[in-house]
This record gives C-alpha cells, sequence and structure tokens, in this order.
C-alpha cells in the first residue's frame, strides 16, 4: 500500500510518523513538500519517505503527482489546500482521499459562515457582528466596550485572530486588517466577537459523514509568550489531556456540540468526513464554541498521535467508508503527553530562515520523546530553520509534571540561533529558565 500526504508542518510529520511506525503493509509515501524531518521517517520495511518539494496549495500539481505515483490513499493535512477544493478535485478523478470536501472545510475557511451555522443550529457560541469595513467592525466592537477578538474571516495561518481589550486596541487592529491589508483576501470581512473569560480547550472529533466521535481532551497555548501574553499564534506547545476538564463533563458537552453540529450538516446538505476541531472556551456561562478547523490542530496532533494505540490508518479508512463509530472504537494510552513548540526569532512576525539546527541526534536517542519538524528543510546537508515555528518538541510519561520535564529536557538540548523562543509554562508555570 502506499500513501500520499498534502502538507509539510508539524502536522504532517506527525500522520506519516503515526502511519508508518504502526502500519506495516506500507510499501511507500510521499509527502508534499514535506520538511528535513519527514524525509528521515522510515516505513517498516525500511524504506524511507520521499519528499517532493511541491506546495500544498498547487493543488493541480497534487493532482498530476498522483496520477503517476498511483497512491492507494491521500491524506490532506492542511487547511489552505482543502479550502481550495483539493477533495474535490482528487475524488472527481477517481482517487480515494482522506478530508473534506471544499464545502465541509467551510467551517474553517469562513469565521462568519461558521458563526451564522452556530447560531441557526443552536450551538453556543459568544456574541458577534460580521463587518466588511473598517468603520462596521468599529461600531461593533464599541457594542461590546472594545472587549472582543476582531477574526478575519478567511483563513491566515493561525495569526488572524486580534484580540483587543480597549478602543486603541482595536483601531490599530482594524488598521492592519482594512488599512494594511496585513492579511490579504482573508481580512476582507472580519468577525467581531464579544470576549468571554474562561479556560481554553480543544475538541477533536473524527467524522464520517453522519456520525463523529470525540477524541480525548488537549490544550493549546495560543499566545506567544508566557503567561498568555503576546500576539496570537498558530499554536505554542500543547498538552493532552486537558487538567481544567473532567473527562465526563467533556464527553457531555462534546455529544451536545456534536448532536446538534450532525443535525445542521444534515439540513444543510455537508457530507463532512475528516476531523472537525472546535476551539471551545469554558466560561462561566458554560462551554461555549469560538471558532471551528476542519482538519487535526497542530500542535494538537503532536500529542494525540503518540497518545492514540488505534491504527490511524485503521480510523481514516473508516471514516472515508462512512462508519458508525463509537468511544471505544478509539483506545487511547493512559500516559500524558507534552509539546513545546520552538520557534524562530519574530514570529508570529517576520523571520528568518536558514538557521542550522543542532542537537536532533542527540534527541532521537533520548526515550519517550519525538521532535517533530513544522519548518526544517535540508541545506548542504544540514537541517536549517524554513518556517516561524521550527521543531515541535513532545515527551510522553504517566504524569503531567514527568512529561513536562522530558520534554523541556529535551527543548534544552536543541540549539538554532534564535532557538531559545519558545514558551516555558506549556502545562502549567515556567518550568525552565
Amino acid at each position: 500500500m502506499k500513501i500520499q500526504i498534502v502538507g509539510g508542518g508539524g502536522r504532517a510529520h506527525t500522520t506519516a510518523w503515526a502511519l508508518g511506525r504502526r502500519c506495516s503493509d506500507l510499501t511507500g509515501m510521499a509527502c508534499l513538500p514535506g520538511n528535513a524531518g519527514i524525509g528521515m521517517e522510515k516505513l517498516q520495511n525500511e524504506e524511507l519517505v520521499t519528499c517532493v518539494p511541491l506546495a500544498a496549495t498547487d493543488i493541480n500539481g497534487q493532482l498530476a503527482f498522483a496520477k503517476a505515483y498511483k497512491p492507494d490513499l491521500t491524506i490532506c493535512s492542511e487547511d489552505d489546500p482543502l479550502a481550495l477544493g483539493i477533495v474535490d478535485l482528487f475524488q472527481a478523478n477517481g482517487l480515494r482521499i482522506w478530508g473534506p470536501t471544499r464545502k465541509a472545510a467551510k467551517f474553517e475557511w469562513s469565521k462568519i459562515w461558521a458563526w451564522k451555522f452556530m447560531t441557526k443550529y443552536g450551538i453556543p457560541t459568544p456574541e458577534a457582528q460580521d463587518c466588511y469595513s473598517g468603520n462596521e467592525a468599529l461600531v461593533a466592537a464599541k457594542r461590546f466596550d472594545w472587549k472582543c477578538a476582531v477574526k478575519v474571516d478567511g483563513l491566515a495561518f493561525g495569526k488572524g485572530v486580534l484580540v483587543c481589550h480597549t478602543e486603541s486596541e482595536v483601531i490599530h487592529a482594524v488598521y492592519r486588517i482594512f488599512e494594511k491589508n496585513e492579511f490579504g483576501e482573508a481580512g476582507k470581512a472580519v468577525l467581531v466577537q464579544k470576549l468571554v473569560e474562561g479556560k481554553e480547550v480543544s475538541f477533536h472529533f473524527l467524522c464520517s459523514g453522519k456520525t463523529a466521535v470525540v477524541f480525548q481532551s488537549s490544550k493549546d497555548h495560543k499566545k506567544g509568550l508566557d503567561g498568555n501574553l503576546g500576539d496570537n499564534t498558530g499554536g505554542m506547545g500543547t498538552i493532552s489531556p486537558s487538567p481544567d476538564v473532567e473527562p465526563e463533563a467533556y464527553a457531555s458537552f462534546g455529544d451536545k456540540i456534536m448532536r446538534k453540529w450532525l443535525k445542521g450538516c444534515e439540513e444543510e446538505g455537508i457530507d463532512f468526513r475528516g476531523i472537525l476541531y472546535p476551539g471551545v472556551m469554558l466560561t462561566n456561562e458554560g462551554p461555549m464554541v469560538l471558532e471551528f478547523n476542519a482538519r487535526l490542530g497542530d500542535p494538537e496532533a503532536q500529542v494525540y498521535l503518540t497518545r492514540l494505540k488505534t491504527s490511524l490508518l485503521t480510523l481514516i479508512e473508516g471514516s472515508l467508508n462512512g462508519e458508525e463509530f463509537r468511544p471505544r472504537d478509539l483506545i487511547w494510552s493512559p500516559d500524558l503527553s507534552v509539546c513545546v513548540m520552538m520557534s524562530a526569532p519574530g514570529y508570529p512576525g517576520k523571520y528568518d530562515k536558514g538557521k542550522i539546527i543542532t542537537g536532533l541526534e542527540e534527541v532521537a536517542k533520548l526515550p519517550n520523546r519525538k521532535v517533530f519538524h513544522s519548518g526544517t528543510t535540508l541545506q548542504n546537508g544540514q537541517v536549517v530553520t524554513n518556517g516561524g515555528r521550527v521543531l515541535g518538541v513532545t515527551a510522553w510519561a504517566n504524569t503531567l509534571e514527568r512529561a513536562r520535564a522530558l520534554a523541556y529536557e529535551a527543548v534544552h538540548e536543541l540549539k538554532f540561533e534564535g532557538g531559545q523562543y519558545f514558551r516555558r509554562d506549556i502545562g502549567g508555570l515556567p518550568l525552565w529558565e
């Protein structure tokens, strides 16, 4: 069996690793574009994963490669190609591909549409207003006493949410979006959402059309700096399970979300096959869905797939085939998992690339740890930085404290210029100075 993976970040690396170590019948795997870490992964037959430098957003190029490579299955791990309709394109050409269609992926690529869907079908979500100009956004923000999240409607690599608490912050956010055009087409419209206080938790559901089953809990750390300060990022680290929610309460709310969501999908004619990832805030008024994603989170994938004992390929095939999932279909390790992202200085803003990374071979020998590459490439035979988020240093143990200690020990061994840019409080108080 051969598999093609569309993507090149930490989520794609984790997916390739999880499939390669558990699927004995895999004879080949190609990842487009891949990265330096993915290219070092081996299948059980000792074959290396092939990386092809083709952008995930080049969906016609991805199709052309698939026609030549003839994979038995393609897995799309990225949001942009899903929004462009890569699943529809592959299916129209008779190729098996896992991920939501463009219509189904609209839950992620239009925050305004997703908010209207939640409002229509009674899914609890904070009060909000869709806006199509800077002036409209200012009026909406004033109604919320300036305490709001200004969210660009389209995809923005996890950085399109600007959290504001004052009038001046809202004015600056509106300037960045509508005047400076910092987010391009994604910022042609915004959703101004009332801020709600609480603890954030990441829900993930494996969907097979008419049914869905919830993963165990995880907690992402979106802000760039310790203490949840700084700008929003694509994620600076995560833990699973989350200590902020009881498993029973988590499962109960997940069931309530999905019953309403599935009913809405049925009425809207949406056949969703893939991963649905709602970000949820646990507020005094009850859990509220902040937004939806239509694929595995990153870095949530790193903590989920290091804990998942069920074959990932079996779950993907079940999703594609429309099987009726039950909670017992997903078997999890009792270990807790922690992922700490090491990022380039300047991220989530401008950053340099091409910095040599050292310590990878040493960390690879450490037990209960795995380094997943998010933004790396090979340059003159050396692994160098090639993105804002560079490495997802992941560890697992029987307690959260031990897993955190193992992760930060590994971080300490890895070096690249500016490589000390990471949060020191993933999963708790700052652990390592």
